[in-house]
Parts: C-alpha cells; sequence; structure tokens
C-alpha cells in the first residue's frame, strides 16, 4: 500500500472516532432523535481535505458507529436513511477544492457553499424517514411533512451553523489542515 493511501486511511480513522466523540457533545437533544453536536465537524474536514470519496466513506462509518452504539430502528430502510446514508452524504463536502480558490473570503463561501450542499442531502434523508416512519409524532392537524421539515431543521441548521463557524475558524488559523501536504486523493 502506498504512503498517501496509508495515510488517507489512517486520517479517515481518526476523524471517524473524533467525529464520534463530538457526537456525544451535544448542545440539545430531540426528543425523538437528533442532536446539535460538532459531529459534522471531523467528517467535512477530512472531506475538504481529502476528497469526496473518503469523506462519504468517513461519513458512512460514523453513521455505523452511531447505529451499532445506541441507534434507534423501526425498519431496514429507516436504519439506511437515518444512519449510514445520512452521515455519508456529509462527504459531499469534499466537493470543493480550496487550492481553486486565490482568496480567503472565496475559500470561505466554497467551504460554506459545499457544507450546506452535504446537509442538503443528510436533511433528505432524515425528512423522508421522518415523513414514512416518524409521522406519527406530528402533533394532530399538523401535516407530516410539515412536521418533519421543521423537526429535522430544528437541529440540521443550527449544526450546520456551528460546523460552518468551526471550519471557517480553521481556514483562517489553521488553513493547512484543509489541505494535506501531499497531492490529494480523490
Amino acid at each position: 500500500m502506498d504512503r498517501n493511501r496509508l495515510l488517507t486511511l489512517l486520517e479517515m480513522a481518526m476523524m471517524a472516532a473524533l467525529a464520534l466523540v463530538f457526537s456525544e457533545i451535544k448542545v440539545f437533544t430531540m426528543p425523538q432523535g437528533g442532536s446539535v453536536s460538532l459531529v459534522m465537524v471531523p467528517i467535512a474536514l477530512l472531506a475538504v481535505r481529502r476528497g469526496i470519496i473518503p469523506g462519504i466513506l468517513t461519513g458512512l462509518i460514523v453513521g455505523l458507529l452511531q447505529l451499532f452504539l445506541g441507534g434507534y430502528v423501526v425498519h431496514p430502510i429507516q436504519l439506511l436513511l437515518d444512519y449510514p446514508v445520512a452521515f455519508a452524504a456529509l462527504g459531499f463536502v469534499g466537493i470543493v477544492r480550496i487550492s481553486h480558490f486565490t482568496s480567503k473570503p472565496k475559500r470561505n463561501v466554497a467551504i460554506w457553499g459545499a457544507l450546506l450542499a452535504g446537509v442538503l442531502v443528510r436533511f433528505a434523508c432524515h425528512f423522508t424517514s421522518g415523513i414514512v416512519w416518524f409521522g406519527e409524532f406530528a402533533p394532530e392537524g399538523m401535516n407530516v411533512a410539515w412536521y418533519s421539515f421543521v423537526y429535522n431543521i430544528t437541529y440540521l441548521l443550527p449544526e450546520m451553523v456551528i460546523s460552518g463557524i468551526v471550519l471557517s475558524i480553521v481556514l483562517g488559523t489553521a488553513p493547512q489542515l484543509l489541505q494535506p501536504a501531499r497531492n490529494r486523493l480523490a
């Protein structure tokens, strides 16, 4: 195995472990699942640093670990949507190559845009799961789709903003963390 591939695998393992630890430090937790934490930061950082494929795989690992360490499952497809697929979606943050942008403001916008793209895909997973399997929790008379939208945006939006702020701080203070010393792997 070549050195760059081994280094990427090691970074993926470390970021997955860090994401799992960060997922346990919660700002608040929603009653039927979901919480605001820093779980997205290591996945997004790895995705920006190494690309989409390592980002997706790291998110997939984090989703599976969260499932094994206390996931709530009502259906096999819900299991996939709420855990491995939702967190793997955060790997799409790797669509941004900050080396293509010359100024810090442009790099910041690129990171926030890519983070939004990853969170939108994650949101779509949780939203769909909420409509199909958790609609029973909607207050009487409330549209199930609207309930799922409001419920999921309540924790995903703050989590995205917090993650974006942390990544912006990293970009401003330690930009080398967002780019490996050698060529990027996709």
